[in-house]
């Protein structure tokens, strides 16, 4: 998985929707209990391949990661919605990625503040990448306190690598 698309999946992983997160603001979004959290992702084009990663979370990265994405949608998106019913967060996106036109849409399931199920799909026209239409699931759930010596922000990917999203969205190594 390159850097580009580690950030590209930490705030969709973490937090909310596949491919994209939608613009919102951060007193809409769910907030979820600070400490490691593990996301299982799988996808229609691997269906029984699942993807785990790890996060350390605080109050802190969480604000810094809706930031992000919300930055990275301001210019690519015409459309960026978010509805939160009782545990439900229903977004809808239309983007453009790359001269392909995007349209997502997602549900987010909480229990609490300690895990989650986000179901989403995605079409693109024309095919992004050679994928016409993708459908994603995550489910995250906290597991308990950070590993002693991680950091907020430190993600180690489905390969096994550990970056810090901190870092490397401020460009930091």
């Amino acid at each position: 998985m390159t850097l580009r698309n580690a950030l590209l999946t930490i705030p969709t992983v973490v937090l909310l929707t596949v491919p994209v997160v939608p613009a919102i603001a951060a007193q809409e979004y769910p907030k979820l209990k600070a400490g490691l959290w593990e996301m299982t992702a799988t996808t229609n084009r691997a269906p029984d391949a699942k993807s785990k990663s790890t996060i350390c979370l605080d109050a802190s990265i969480q604000q810094e990661m809706i930031r992000m994405s919300t930055g990275m949608m301001a210019g690519m998106c015409s459309k960026s919605d978010l509805k939160a019913s009782g545990n439900k967060f229903v977004a809808e996106a239309v983007c453009n990625l790359g001269g392909s036109t995007m349209k997502s849409k997602s549900v987010m399931t909480m229990s609490g503040d300690t895990s989650y199920r986000t179901e989403a799909e995605a079409t693109f026209d024309p095919p992004l990448g050679g994928q016409a239409a993708s459908k994603s699931v995550i489910e995250g759930k906290y597991v308990g306190a950070c590993k002693p010596g991680q950091q907020p922000g430190d993600l180690t990917m489905p390969t096994g690598q550990t970056i810090n999203i901190r870092n490397a969205m401020s460009g930091k190594k």
